[in-house]
């Protein structure tokens, strides 16, 4: 967990547009506050990714997220809520609130609510979503410590949170709520 003073830092970070490297269940993620375009388009740019592809927002419960998304019915948004808060993705037709610059060249998003405990502590600090992409530079492997982003990063990452991954093998599982399409 982060204390206090850690948790002051990181919101300042992300509340002024800067980017963060933290820990999720599976792998590190960068992150940043989706609502602030400047700070994903720094974001899409350290990691060498295209604005059309879109981006996963994590949250630490539905709450932050209910309002960005249009489930086409209850079942869709029942489903999600049976695997939340954990290791699922499910992508759900965007709500006018979601910007072009975090769903890209698609009329969705993608939705994480987190059980990873530093997680649920800063979207809980912040009070909404954060981006969560995998800490890495797109089409690389994803990078396994906080030094191995560090050393790729460097003075990009304004904010690096040294603390462990869950215990999740693999990136979390991207699906349709509609569909029930598997997307990864």
């Amino acid at each position: 967990m982060l204390d206090e003073k850690e948790l002051i830092q990181i919101e300042q970070v992300i509340r002024s547009g800067g980017v963060i490297a933290y820990p999720t269940e599976s792998v590190f993620g960068l992150g940043c506050d989706p609502f602030n375009k400047d700070a994903v388009m720094k974001l899409l740019e350290i990691k060498n990714r295209p604005v059309e592809q879109g981006l996963i927002l994590i949250a630490s419960n539905i709450n932050q997220v209910i309002r960005l998304i249009n489930p086409l019915d209850g079942n869709d948004l029942a489903r999600a809520l049976k695997t939340w808060p954990g290791h699922f993705t499910w992508i759900f037709p965007k709500s006018s609130l979601v910007p072009n610059w975090v769903s890209g060249s698609h009329n969705t998003i993608a939705i994480r609510v987190s059980k990873h405990p530093i997680v649920k502590q800063l979207c809980e600090k912040l009070g909404h979503a954060i981006v969560s992409t995998s800490a890495n530079v797109s089409k690389q492997d994803d990078l396994k410590s906080i030094i191995d982003i560090k050393t790729v990063f460097n003075d990009k990452i304004q904010f690096y949170i040294n603390a462990p991954t869950g215990n999740k093998k693999h990136a979390s599982t991207i699906r349709d709520a509609h569909t029930l399409q598997i997307l990864r």
